[in-house]
């Protein structure tokens, strides 16, 4: 194909299909490849049900070499046509995963994170030979050492209730209604992955209107999130009853008419707000006392946007660090002011408010 086509699905070959799509063109790439898990015959529970467990034959292989000659040549056509700004997860057990990262290092990518998706509610290990399977293994890597990439630091934070994200992440397994069934009954696809799974990934590393490949698509669990969250899509799958259920779950998925909901714009986009901004509107008028968290050190606001405590006299910042000691201080999250609750509050709560004043008048302008 000469140009991308997204929001498309493709039956085939993933390997074929991507040779044939322009180079650099993709942004993000979530990829649940085969796990060649080597199963050595029916699994079944104490009470001699057979466990429905992955036995297609797009799992089976003739021994590791041939699995990591597959490997390499997908991943290989994947970093063709990712850009160099782009990032890639692969997820895993530890049937794969491992040889998996030997060849993501060989071809070039770089890795940023091992992250541990920790099942709430795993299979259990039937047999009582080992411990319990709980987790998966994403890989998340850029195009290169150097490459520059998307990372959405603060909406991953504000996910976790304002603290940094972690790479161990606790999710449950795909479920109830999201688990998608045939006409029996029967799970469509043995290995679906949650949606609060590509939420996060997809979040985390891509921007509304980025292209987000998946060239294992199976049940489509990717592409309806991404198109969630106003992102294009292409989706590759080799199995026609695959692609049925996929196209129709996609096409279930209402796109969000306010496309500013799904804007996660990071800090260093966000208009600058001086804190003389904050006094001028009087929000924060002269004379105003504030103090650090702990009610140790205070200082008062001047008229001209600085603010002088016993012995400093300067910006929010210069005096947050002085009082301190300290190198370097944030005065926006070190200085407090009395709320109407009488409890003290940070004066950032102030910059946001004037922020999102200037929000509309930034989105027509953008």
């Amino acid at each position: 194909m000469t140009t991308l086509k997204t929001n498309r699905l493709y039956q085939g070959d993933c390997i074929d299909i991507l040779n044939g799509m322009p180079a650099e063109s993709v942004d993000m790439i979530f990829a649940d490849p085969p796990y060649n898990l080597q199963l050595g015959g029916d699994l079944l529970r104490p009470n001699n049900t057979r466990v429905d467990g992955v036995d297609d034959a797009w799992d089976r292989f003739d021994g590791f070499a041939d699995y990591d000659t597959f490997t390499r040549a997908w991943l290989g056509a994947c970093h063709r046509v990712l850009k160099d700004s782009g990032t890639l997860w692969v997820i895993g057990t530890y049937h794969n995963i491992f040889r998996v990262g030997t060849a993501l290092q060989d071809l070039g990518f770089w890795v940023l994170n091992d992250v541990v998706w920790c099942k709430t509610n795993p299979m259990p290990n039937f047999r009582g030979t080992r411990f319990t399977n709980a987790h998966e293994t994403l890989v998340w890597c850029s195009k290169g050492a150097e490459a520059r990439y998307t990372f959405n630091y603060e909406a991953m934070k504000a996910l976790n209730e304002g603290l940094q994200m972690r790479s161990d992440w606790t999710l449950p397994l795909c479920t109830g209604p999201e688990r998608l069934k045939d006409d029996q009954g029967r799970k469509m696809h043995p290995t679906q992955k949650p949606e609060s799974l590509l939420y996060r990934i997809i979040l985390a590393s891509s921007d509304p209107g980025d292209v987000v490949l998946d060239p294992f698509l199976g049940s489509g669990t990717s592409a309806a999130v991404a198109k969630k969250l106003g992102r294009r899509w292409i989706g590759i799958e080799r199995d026609a009853r695959y692609l049925v259920a996929a196209r129709e779950r996609i096409a279930a998925v209402e796109p969000v008419a306010d496309v500013t909901l799904l804007r996660t714009p990071r800090k260093r986009t966000e208009p600058r707000v001086p804190f003389g901004v904050v006094v001028e509107r009087g929000l924060l008028p002269p004379g105003s006392m504030l103090s650090d968290a702990s009610g140790r050190w205070s200082a008062r606001v001047r008229a001209d946007g600085t603010i002088i405590s016993a012995e400093h006299r300067g910006s929010i910042h210069q005096v947050g660090a002085a009082v301190q000691g300290a190198p370097a201080c944030n005065g926006w999250t070190f200085w407090h002011m009395r709320a109407d609750t009488g409890s003290l509050v940070p004066i950032d709560l102030l910059r946001q408010r004037v922020r999102a004043e200037l929000a509309p008048a930034a989105t027509v302008l953008s």
